[in-house]
């Protein structure tokens, strides 16, 4: 459970600075709309300690804040977004453009807002977006998207280039903003899993699992260690499919398809396990409410025998001259910037940052076999030997799961969050996804009713780093650079 404390707006600027020198980071800022005023809540977090909340109460007839964007980058993204969302300006802002709202939405009107009523009409989506041009002999643009081929999700990406070498990239996201958000307002939680599940399709275990620890933090619901084993597990088989498919998307960037090929032969394999733990290729319907539901538990020797299968692939990979020559040294993202940034997950680990939300915001215990896995080049290479280790590690782990799972009868039987008791609060829910950790925040009216649920996907930290990476990098291995990222697009345009 959160502490919570009330910060006067002069007051904030300190508060949070005093807070982010001595270690925290700031993992979530939420807007609300209560009765008299707006609150916006600054989530500060650090390893192996409570989280702690700062609240600031904003005038609805003046609704400003203090920008704190020059102490941290990834609060400045969070003003730009309540900007748009909530009309709350964050004053002092250095670049307050729109963020989420492209320039065609209507002005004056912020839809997370109690009077925001249905959208008004929107313009046509013709008007210039202000790219910062790059000036000099030879310098060139490519535009890419943001209709890509295949099944990629929009987005558009502006390169300045003198003959191959990248300059620098401007990306624009947020061309189908779902108001996710916003549809979770007056659900009873029950009713808004399956909504947590579609946040991010390849994340379903990671949204929900953040959720249902949200919803039951606020509501007091205390959760089996059995559960929250069963949880764990689907989390490493959900961290293990992914982690194979960029695998073979990697060496099929630079021309390697037979590795591809067999790549998606084991998630084919890892997918139909999944389907027989929980009765869904993407382990939905596995996290409830105060329970976890498995059909059966995979077999320990199957998930070993794929992380040495995936250990020899990624040696033929590595092996092949061409593919290792393309993956060193390419969009290179030193620690320095990883961590201005605040990125998360296997993007962070690459560049030698150390940060798992398994081990540093623990909800049980995963065993001696856990290790958080580092390495230090920051490039395509450390990010694919990232990959590999933790499928190793993931395989291990779930193991050592499934053997503490099989003593005993099933899971908990969950509670029926629909008719808890009423009552008023707030919860946190924080946990390691396979892209990296998710922070989910929500508040509950005395009916028992969702009233705000803020979601934060790591790839809303990790999309500014990918520019940055990209600098010096050619323009032919920007597809190579980009799945090395592979940031999700629907669980940064929510």
């Amino acid at each position: 459970m959160s502490t919570t404390y009330d910060v006067s707006h002069a007051d904030l600027a300190p508060t949070l600075g005093a807070r982010l020198a001595d270690g925290f980071r700031v993992a979530l800022v939420s807007g609300a709309e209560d009765d008299d005023c707006f609150r916006v809540v600054y989530v500060l977090v650090r390893a192996g300690d409570p989280p702690v909340e700062l609240a600031l109460r904003v005038p609805k007839d003046e609704p400003t804040i203090p920008s704190l964007a020059r102490l941290d980058y990834g609060t400045g993204r969070f003003e730009r977004e309540l900007r748009d969302l909530y009309g709350i300006t964050p004053s002092g802002h250095p670049l307050p453009r729109r963020l989420v709202r492209h320039g065609h939405w209507p002005r004056g009107w912020y839809p997370m807002r109690r009077d925001a009523g249905p959208p008004p009409p929107f313009d046509a989506d013709v008007g210039a977006f202000p790219f910062l041009e790059v000036e000099g002999e030879g310098v060139y643009e490519i535009p890419v998207g943001p209709v890509h081929a295949g099944m990629i999700e929009p987005g558009h990406f502006r390169f300045s280039v003198v003959g191959e070498t990248i300059l620098r990239m401007k990306a624009r996201l947020w061309f189908v903003h779902r108001g996710v958000e916003k549809l979770f307002e007056g659900r009873r939680p029950g009713d808004a899993v399956e909504l947590a599940e579609r946040i991010s399709g390849d994340t379903a275990v990671g949204h929900t699992t953040a959720f249902a620890t949200a919803v039951e933090d606020a509501l007091g619901i205390e959760v089996t260690e059995r559960d929250r084993l069963a949880r764990a597990l689907l989390l490493e088989l959900e961290r293990m499919h992914n982690h194979v498919a960029d695998l073979g998307a990697l060496a099929n960037d630079v021309g390697y398809g037979i590795v591809n090929a067999h790549a998606l032969r084991i998630r084919e394999s890892l997918l139909r396990l999944n389907k027989a733990t929980t009765g869904h290729r993407l382990l939905r319907g596995g996290v409830g409410i105060g329970a976890t539901r498995i059909a059966a538990l995979p077999d320990p020797a199957t998930l070993e025998a794929v992380a040495a299968e995936v250990i020899e692939l990624a040696e033929i990979t590595l092996g092949n001259s061409i593919v290792r020559d393309r993956f060193t040294g390419t969009a290179v993202l030193g620690a320095e910037s990883a961590r201005d940034l605040g990125t998360l997950g296997y993007v962070a680990r690459a560049s030698g940052i150390d940060r798992d939300a398994r081990r540093d915001h623990p909800f049980v215990d995963l065993g001696d076999r856990f290790q958080v896995v580092v390495e230090t080049g920051g490039d395509v290479l450390a990010r694919y030997r990232v990959r590999v280790r933790e499928i190793a590690v993931s395989a291990a782990v779930a193991g050592d799961l499934v053997h503490r799972l099989s003593t005993g009868t099933g899971t908990g039987t969950g509670v029926d969050s629909n008719t808890a008791a009423p009552g008023g609060g707030h919860g946190l829910g924080l946990v390691e996804g396979w892209r990296g950790a998710i922070a989910h925040r929500v508040e509950m009216d005395p009916s028992g009713r969702l009233s705000r649920v803020k979601i934060v996907d790591p790839s809303f930290f990790n999309w500014p780093a990918l520019p940055v990476a990209l600098a010096d990098t050619i323009v032919p291995d920007f597809p190579l650079a980009n799945k090395s990222f592979n940031q999700s697009y629907a669980g940064n345009d929510l």
